[in-house]
């Protein structure tokens, strides 16, 4: 029955329930509560009441525009503080704290998952930053170089330490704070500058890091081949002025291209395929998840071929291998991306000649659908399947090579290597499905979880609790029993395993299996 004006004044300013354990997940609301018990639209015409066995509530407090009559509001009673995130958890978080997560309708099991994700997310951030190194030590090293040209730096070696496609890489040293560092001097080679570019990139472990650039005339002792200057045994009444050229600093000393790897792997992928394949998956897989930074940027890989594609070790050696080092055939070295175009521009740089025919295939496409055939021709050549151009270049016409089955990952990079070149693009999949497969092909699930179960998203979450439980499991043990510390792999294992859910890879193994 309607009230006198003067009560209904209590129900302008909605009370806090004190002892309300509901969160919005759970569907049933609390028996007796005003939130629930009154109609909002009898609130506002007056209309209703609160029922006569309502419990005592709190202070009042103002409904907020952002709060609506059918959301339990927090609880307001100065005796119970605000129950902890998930994310701010520890083994030492206070017992009342943990108390009140207990009592929530999540329960036990969810506090748990939720640890777990949090507790990955932590490790997968420490892990790009021992990789990486910490965005305000960059900063640093950015302002150090400022200004500097090739006389305040050292040459530790006349020769390039590495030379891709585009550029010339040399070793040179300075001096930071009371430590010498090293780092890349990128010399662009002809017509092959993406200087303008590369400055606003922003961070990624797959995209090539610059520390500065400054504009001098190159050196007599470095070694250019095919740029005249000085060669060993030249007259020196017969020396030409070195060029003036803009010179990019670099995080990262490249120690090879992945052309070279591959060329050197034939002995590994014989002997020891699974080892070779796994490790073709994992560059791959790096390569896939820069490609999709840059596409975030507006930004494409400029000639997304073997000779382009740097191989850097990783910084930081496991304390098992420390004092030896191993051989980068058997490592996993990080890959980087390092020319790169505008899409506007549409303009790919070409670094050679043989390359010229690819080039002006992949002009009529659009850089999207340019990647993923690329990545597609560099499955064949990481798995040293010999594939010409004309096989691409008229795939819609012939049939691809066939790819021998040597380990477990040989069927998924053949069938992912079929979906990134075929003949129909509504069916070819994307940079972002390809980086789904490699890590579904990398970590799972296979096959064989759904020979004795259907598939199901029931399936697959349980999955992923389980695979998320023991990989922070094996992480524990290993720091305990002072093994090899978490590295390149551990940190992409974490990646895929902090993002993925149910959903995304019922989609993936769709498409794989």
């Amino acid at each position: 029955p309607p009230l006198p004006k003067k009560q209904l004044q209590r129900a302008e300013s909605l009370p806090e329930p004190a002892s309300s354990h509901r969160c919005h997940g759970d569907p049933e609301p609390r028996a007796g509560s005003v939130l629930y018990s009154i109609p909002p639209a009898q609130l506002r015409h007056g209309e209703g009441a609160p029922p006569r066995d309502r419990p005592s509530w709190g202070p009042k407090k103002p409904l907020t525009k952002s709060q609506s009559l059918g959301e339990p509001l927090a609880p307001s009673s100065p005796q119970k503080a605000p129950s902890p995130s998930l994310k701010e958890l520890t083994f030492g978080t206070a017992d009342g704290e943990l108390g009140q997560l207990l009592e929530s309708p999540a329960g036990i099991c969810g506090v748990i998952l939720g640890c777990q994700e949090a507790a990955l997310a932590r490790l997968s951030a420490h892990m790009q930053e021992e990789l990486v190194g910490p965005e305000e030590r960059q900063q640093l090293l950015e302002a150090e170089l400022a200004g500097k040209r090739w006389a305040a730096l050292g040459v530790l070696d006349p020769r390039p330490c590495c030379q891709s496609g585009d550029a010339w890489y040399f070793r040179v040293g300075f001096t930071f704070g009371h430590s010498q560092l090293q780092c890349a001097a990128k010399v662009p080679k002809p017509c092959c500058s993406s200087l303008g570019v590369q400055s606003s990139l922003g961070t990624h472990c797959s995209i090539q890091r610059l520390l500065g650039r400054f504009t001098d005339r190159l050196p007599r002792e470095l070694v250019l081949p095919g740029i005249p200057g000085n060669p060993s045994g030249e007259d020196p009444a017969c020396r030409t002025p070195r060029p003036v050229l803009q010179v990019l600093l670099c995080a990262e000393v490249p120690q090879q291209t992945l052309a070279e790897f591959v060329k050197g792997s034939h002995a590994l992928h014989r002997t020891s395929p699974g080892h070779y394949e796994r490790l073709g998956c994992l560059l791959l897989l790096q390569l896939c998840m820069g490609l999709e930074h840059l596409r975030g940027q507006n930004v494409a890989q400029g000639d997304l071929c073997p000779e382009n594609l740097l191989l850097v070790q990783c910084p930081c050696p496991t304390r098992s291998q420390q004092g030896q080092k191993e051989p980068l055939g058997l490592s996993l070295p990080r890959l980087l991306i390092s020319s790169f175009f505008k899409v506007q521009e549409r303009q790919r740089p070409c670094s050679s000649s043989q390359e010229q025919d690819w080039t002006q295939a992949l002009a009529a496409a659009s850089p999207p659908a340019a990647a993923e055939l690329n990545v597609g021709r560099l499955i064949y050549q990481i798995l040293h399947v010999d594939i010409s151009l004309e096989n691409i270049l008229g795939f819609r016409s012939k049939r691809l090579p066939e790819i021998p089955s040597l380990s477990i990952y040989s069927a998924g990079l053949k069938r992912l290597a079929t979906l990134l070149l075929h003949r129909d693009a509504h069916q070819r999949v994307s940079i972002e499905q390809a980086r789904g497969i490699l890590q579904v092909l990398l970590w799972g699930p296979r096959q064989e979880l759904f020979a004795r179960s259907r598939k199901s998203l029931a399936l697959l979450r349980s999955w992923l609790e389980v695979k998320r439980a023991l990989l922070l499991l094996r992480f524990a043990e290993n720091s305990a029993g002072a093994r090899d510390s978490p590295g390149l792999e551990e940190w992409l294992c974490c990646q895929y395993f902090q993002g993925v859910t149910e959903h995304t890879l019922y989609q993936v193994t769709q498409v794989l299996y």
